[in-house]
């Protein structure tokens, strides 16, 4: 069975990068008709935080992105916490020290500091002199016996030199062993294994075909693959995704800006639209170009990602199809997360989403927002009617449906004439201008053969504006006065009934 694995450590929230990576594990193996697990590396306990794992599994969750083996799911190829998996460790930890593949280091941190500054002030690229290398079996027994601490080392002259790696990204990949630590420590002094030792016997365990992992891991792959022919086990096959920049070039991380997928959450950011945003950051496939509009959305639905005929959005008026999806296609180079790029997916789906099922997502936070709004009807059936026809009057106009609480409220609120700002947009139209303006579109919306809907008071508002005697400007200025007390909103033309039917109340 082809299964990849997204295993993420417990050392804070979900952030933009491992979003993408546990995206692109899980589209790679439903294309492939397989499955993916969720595994939790927590074998560092020093840099853990709680409620980390929480926040992986409800961010994942958010994005729909859901694994068939882990935490909450599948139990059949656990325990999925390596934290719960050290005799498995110990197991083969034994096997490489059996077979002399592997030895006990018993130096202590002052004696390693000491020997790696002596050995690059001589110009070697080594960074231990493998003294504990050469130890008897016998002195090796009596220190264990004593108790004394130490750590698990690989032995790295034990296997031959591999060939040379291949990346299902980055292509043949030059030897890094130069780069690694000499002999680098695979069980530590508190008895847990690093994530060398303890990803290479996780993943042939679990029976991984493909590991999908940040660019950062690929100076490691050399001492994997070295761990793999030691044990005498097949390896799967490896693609490092490269590493997102943010948009000054630096790179991301956990600990600058609104990186985490909490925050996008907190911000009412689509998941499609994050998703798309993080499928296309990087992709070098060639767009197929469409000129038309209805062309260029499926819908945003995740589960269309993996249809042999999928829809990819893009904000350059095109689209991929899924059987163009292909690890090959992928950009080696790091990638610029642009923000307006998001926002432009963000707003465009917003604008071909049924605007009921906004309405239903909407209302509660309408309620707790304007909880005394007097334009609010109680009956939830009108106010989910009201706010379809508000979200469509503001089509195309927000970027996320958070921002219908701030751009629009005077959908929900009565006017405040008395503000700074009503009574600048009221100074702007002499007395006499207001008041005939005001009057006209009151005769206007008061006429018994106005059917109150959007196009007729469209067309009643539009001819009574050229019969006004004065500027348009005044006319349109003193409705957006009398309706909603603010300079910016949404065009007249596209109120909804209901907030028109103010005009009368106001100068009644």
């Amino acid at each position: 069975m082809v299964l990849f694995r997204f295993a993420p450590s417990p050392t804070g929230a979900l952030h933009l990068g491992g979003l993408r990576t546990a995206l692109f594990n899980y589209l790679a193996a439903k294309q492939l008709g397989g499955k993916w697990i969720l595994r939790i590396e927590d074998t560092d306990r020093t840099r853990y935080i709680p409620n980390s794992v929480e926040n992986i599994q409800s961010s994942l969750r958010w994005a729909g992105l859901d694994y068939d083996y882990g935490p909450g799911a599948d139990q059949t190829l656990g325990p999925y916490y390596q934290s719960e998996r050290l005799d498995l460790y110990r197991t083969y930890s034994q096997k490489l020290l059996e077979s002399n593949k592997a030895y006990r280091c018993f130096c202590k941190p002052d004696r390693l500091l000491e020997t790696k500054e002596r050995l690059k002030a001589a110009g070697s690229h080594l960074t231990y002199d493998r003294a504990c290398l050469h130890l008897s079996e016998e002195d090796v027994a009596r220190r264990v016996r004593a108790g004394h601490e130490h750590v698990v080392r690989f032995n790295s002259d034990s296997v031959p030199s591999s060939p040379k790696p291949h990346d299902l990204i980055f292509g043949d990949i030059s030897d890094a062993h130069a780069s690694l630590p000499t002999d680098p420590i695979l069980v530590k002094t508190d008895l847990f294994p690093t994530y060398h030792l303890a990803s290479v016997v996780d993943d042939h365990q679990m029976g991984i075909t493909h590991v999908l992992r940040g660019e950062e891991w690929m100076p490691s792959l050399p001492l994997h693959l070295d761990l793999y022919t030691a044990l005498s086990i097949t390896p799967p096959k490896f693609g490092h995704l490269p590493i997102l920049l943010n948009p000054d070039g630096t790179k991301m991380s956990k600990r600058s800006g609104d990186v985490q997928v909490t925050d996008y959450i907190k911000h009412g950011w689509e998941p499609s639209a994050v998703l798309y945003w993080l499928m296309l950051a990087g992709w070098r496939g060639r767009a197929q170009q469409s000129g038309a509009q209805d062309a260029l959305i499926n819908d945003f639905q995740l589960s269309n990602m993996v249809k042999e005929v999928s829809v990819f959005f893009c904000p350059a008026i095109c689209y991929l199809k899924l059987s163009q999806f292909d690890l090959n296609n992928f950009s080696k180079r790091r990638s610029i997360l642009d923000p307006g790029m998001l926002s432009h997916l963000n707003a465009l789906h917003l604008k071909h989403e049924d605007p009921l099922a906004l309405a239903r997502r909407v209302q509660p936070l309408i309620k707790v927002t304007f909880p005394q709004s007097v334009l609010i009807v109680l009956s939830p059936t009108v106010d989910l009617e009201y706010l379809t026809k508000i979200l469509s009057a503001l089509s195309g106009r927000i970027t996320v449906l958070n921002d219908i609480m701030t751009a629009a409220p005077y959908f929900f609120i009565s006017p405040d004439l008395a503000s700074e700002e009503a009574q600048r947009l009221r100074a702007s139209v002499p007395s006499e201008r207001y008041f005939g303006a005001a009057r006209l579109a009151c005769d206007t919306l008061s006429s018994p053969d106005l059917q109150f809907c959007q196009e007729e008071i469209d067309a009643g508002l539009k001819s009574t504006a050229k019969a006004f005697g004065g500027p348009s400007k005044h006319f349109w200025s003193t409705l957006r006065h009398a309706v909603t007390g603010m300079k910016a909103c949404a065009s007249m033309r596209n109120y909804v009934p209901e907030c028109c039917l103010t005009i009368k109340l106001y100068f009644t």
